[in-house]
């Protein structure tokens, strides 16, 4: 009776499978045809098995590479219809034997061990559910022993499969897991391949790999637990889909546990800062400053704000950590806290920044933000340096005021900082919240103690449209007075009275401050 075969599997396909890790090509032509169930024959000298017919024939004994015996096997095995040969050891074939290979098309083979590469075979076209089940079986207890963490649990499902597995968003950005599962010149085919319902079939990557999914959760659009291929192998295919079903409970659990994690250290953060930044009587009570202590919070220095603000439905808890991670990847030592949609952050330094410090500063910022992802919409303000831990208030309120402001202007960006910022348009800003009468007096502070009551030449100065004679004849003092006032307010504010936009912001700073 005929043996029926059973589908074979690609050659190309199967060289690419860990188990055949140590089987390379020797000669012949490196394809995709389909090589069924192997058979074995003991060496070159004795007859040929039945049926060989779409095979490969596995030649277990060694044979003299130099032997005419092995071309006649050569001859003797395409006259058969073998699909290709697979010999011991992994040293080149002579010439001839190579040539007359290529000449009838037959591929051929080496392997240390041609024994384990027949079984490896053999399983991968005749037990197809064995090894459905192995996966089932081998994941559970994977599952069972991996860490409490997601990428733990993805690392020994990774060493299990023996191919690359990564946890990834519905737009193929990378969660978990290892980072070459999805290349980032294929993330946009993925996100577009993923859009939608879960795939039951692979997704085709460039060179011919392949990306198996599975999605992880009950959301709307859940995260996909992904697996790559270096190429279509059904069986292979068959078993990770199994080993994927099995597993994506036990990342769902994890990724629960880490969930309630994030929201209460969330929760901790926020509270923690709630509580800085209203001190009760103007004192940080003694709890609040070992609390930030704890959490690795400096008080003492000079503190500049920074307010990161994104769309209503963003995950803010779970993303906290991209945010850092931009963070330090521009080398900013800045605490991130988790504040309404989106984040209040701050950094810390020694002295006084300078002016060039600032403006570094201010540039890191700006290319944080760029690193974020696309979607969050980022926008964002950056307050002043100030001093002790009431400065750690003043300027989240400043990067705050910034940052509403920069929310509306694509053109800047979505990006403000106060101190390169209109000081029109902030201190418009300022006058709809709390913390406008503080930034005035801010700016006239330097005005304070000096001699000629500055504040209300500046007052007058403006209020007479810039007029020396008039704020004169107003202040009861000569115009060479007034103009060395104002030349020395000019001086001590670092402003220039000509600049519309400065001049706006300081009458309204100055009508604050007379009026308060």
């Amino acid at each position: 009776m005929t043996e029926v075969l059973t589908d074979g599997v690609p050659l190309s396909a199967m060289l690419a499978h860990p188990s055949w890790r140590d089987v390379v090509a020797l000669a012949g032509p490196e394809d995709a045809r389909p090589v069924h169930r192997p058979v074995a024959a003991r060496d070159v000298a004795r007859p040929l098995p039945d049926a060989l017919e779409g095979r490969l024939l596995v030649l277990l004994d060694g044979a003299d590479r130099g032997d005419w015996r092995l071309d006649a096997l050569l001859r003797r095995a395409h006259g058969a219809g073998v699909a290709a040969l697979l010999v011991p050891g992994t040293t080149p074939l002579r010439m001839s034997s190579a040539l007359l290979a290529e000449r009838l098309r037959l591929p051929v083979l080496g392997a240390p061990d041609p024994l384990a590469a027949h079984l490896a075979l053999e399983r991968m076209t005749a037990e197809p559910g064995l090894l459905r089940a192995e996966s089932a079986l081998r994941t559970t207890r994977v599952c069972a022993r991996a860490g409490d963490g997601v990428d733990a649990l993805l690392g020994e499902l990774g060493a299990l499969l023996d191919r690359p597995v990564a946890l990834v968003t519905a737009d193929a950005r990378h969660l978990a897991g290892d980072p070459a599962t999805v290349a980032p010149g294929e993330q946009d085919t993925v996100a577009r391949q993923l859009a939608g319902p879960p795939l039951p079939r692979p997704l085709d990557l460039s060179g011919g790999a392949h990306l198996l999914t599975h999605p992880v959760g009950t959301e709307r659009v859940p995260p996909r637990l992904a697996v790559r291929l270096p190429a279509r192998l059904a069986p292979e295919a068959e078993a990770v889909t199994v080993a994927l079903d099995v597993a994506s409970g036990a990342v769902r659990e994890r990724l629960a546990l880490r969930r309630l994690d994030l929201e209460r250290s969330a929760r901790h953060r926020t509270s923690l800062l709630g509580e800085l930044l209203r001190p009760a009587g103007g004192e940080i009570p003694d709890a609040v400053r070992r609390h930030a202590v704890e959490f690795g919070w400096r008080l003492d220095g000079w503190h500049t704000g920074i307010r990161i603000g994104t769309g209503p439905d963003v995950d803010v808890a779970g993303l906290r950590a991209e945010v850092t991670d931009a963070f330090v990847a521009e080398r900013l030592a800045a605490q991130v806290v988790e504040q309404g949609d989106g984040w209040s952050a701050w950094t810390s330094t020694d002295q006084e920044p300078s002016t060039a410090d600032i403006e570094r500063h201010a540039a890191a910022v700006r290319r944080v933000q760029r690193r974020l992802p696309e979607v969050l919409h980022a926008y964002v303000g950056v307050g002043r340096a100030h001093p002790g831990p009431a400065g750690i208030a003043r300027s989240l309120g400043e990067a705050a005021d910034a940052a509403r402001l920069a929310q509306g202007r694509e053109a800047s960006g979505r990006f403000f900082h106060v101190d390169r910022l209109g000081l029109a348009q902030l201190l418009l800003a300022w006058t709809r919240t709390d913390t406008f009468q503080p930034a005035a007096r801010s700016l006239l502070e330097p005005l304070a103690g000096e001699p000629g009551d500055l504040v209300r030449t500046l007052t007058a100065y403006l209020d007479a449209e810039s007029s020396t004679a008039e704020t004169a004849a107003v202040l009861g003092v000569h115009r060479n007075t007034v103009a060395a006032r104002i030349a020395r307010v000019q001086q001590l504010l670092s402003v220039d009275l000509a600049d519309p936009d400065e001049r706006l912001a300081l009458h309204l700073a100055c009508r604050t401050a007379v009026d308060g």
